[in-house]
C-alpha cells in the first residue's frame, strides 16, 4: 500500500543546459555570481516510464520516478501554452507536476499494470544553488558534466552571461537525448545512463 503523498506542485519549467568543462572554475564563478548552496552534492537515480511503443515520448511527455538522497519524487512533464513556448524560442518550456512518494516500488508496479514500463534509467550527482530568484544545478553524469539554469528567461540569460557561458553553447536537450548522442559518438550499446553501465561502453 502506498502511504500518503505530499501535496502536488504544478509549475512552469523554463530552463537551459550547458556543458561544464572545468568544475572548479564553474564553482568559483557560481560563488562570485552570488549563489548560495541549496543542496549539497547528492546521488540522483531516475527511471522513466512509457508504453512499449513510446506514446509519451511521441507526445513530448515525461513520466519519471526520481530518488534524490532520501527523497523520492513522482514527476510528470508535458508541453503547455504553445504560444508562449514559441515566443520563448531557444528556452525549454514545459508544465511540471510533481509530488513526493513514500513507496516508489508500489507505484512502479501500478504503472506496469496500467501498461507503462521502465524505458530508461539515468544517474547523476546533482548539486543545487540559488540566488533567491532562480535555481542553478550542477549535474555530474556518466557521460559528462552539465549545468542547468532554471527560472525566467531574462534571469537565465543574465545568469549564463555572469558565468561566462556563451548563449551559443546552451541547449535544451534532455538527458535521454544527450545519452543517444553519446551512444552514437562512442558506439556504446548500453541501455541506461548509469555509472556502472556507461563505463563499460560496449
Amino acid at each position: 500500500m502506498i502511504a500518503a503523498y505530499t501535496a502536488c506542485m504544478v509549475a512552469a519549467e523554463i530552463e537551459l543546459k550547458f556543458r561544464v568543462r572545468d568544475v572548479q572554475a564553474f564553482l568559483t564563478a557560481v560563488s562570485a555570481a552570488g549563489f548560495d548552496l541549496l543542496t549539497p552534492r547528492t546521488l540522483e537515480r531516475n527511471t522513466l516510464y512509457d508504453t512499449p511503443d513510446r506514446v509519451l515520448r511521441a507526445q513530448r511527455q515525461l513520466l519519471r520516478i526520481r530518488q534524490y538522497g532520501d527523497t523520492t519524487v513522482l514527476t510528470h512533464k508535458k508541453p503547455t501554452d504553445p504560444e508562449r513556448e514559441q515566443a520563448l524560442g531557444r528556452f525549454k518550456f514545459r508544465q511540471e507536476s510533481e509530488t513526493e512518494l513514500s513507496d516508489s516500488e508500489a507505484l512502479g508496479a501500478i504503472f506496469t499494470e496500467l501498461g507503462y514500463e521502465p524505458v530508461f534509467r539515468y544517474e547523476k550527482f546533482r548539486t543545487e544553488f540559488s540566488d533567491g530568484t532562480g535555481k542553478l544545478v550542477l549535474d555530474e553524469t556518466p557521460i559528462g558534466i552539465f549545468a542547468e539554469a532554471e527560472g525566467e528567461p531574462d534571469w537565465i540569460d543574465k545568469t549564463v552571461a555572469r558565468l561566462g557561458v556563451s548563449s551559443e553553447d546552451c541547449f535544451t536537450d534532455s538527458y535521454g537525448r544527450l545519452f543517444e548522442l553519446w551512444q552514437t559518438e562512442t558506439g556504446s550499446t548500453v541501455r541506461d545512463m548509469t555509472f556502472e553501465e556507461a563505463c563499460t561502453r560496449v
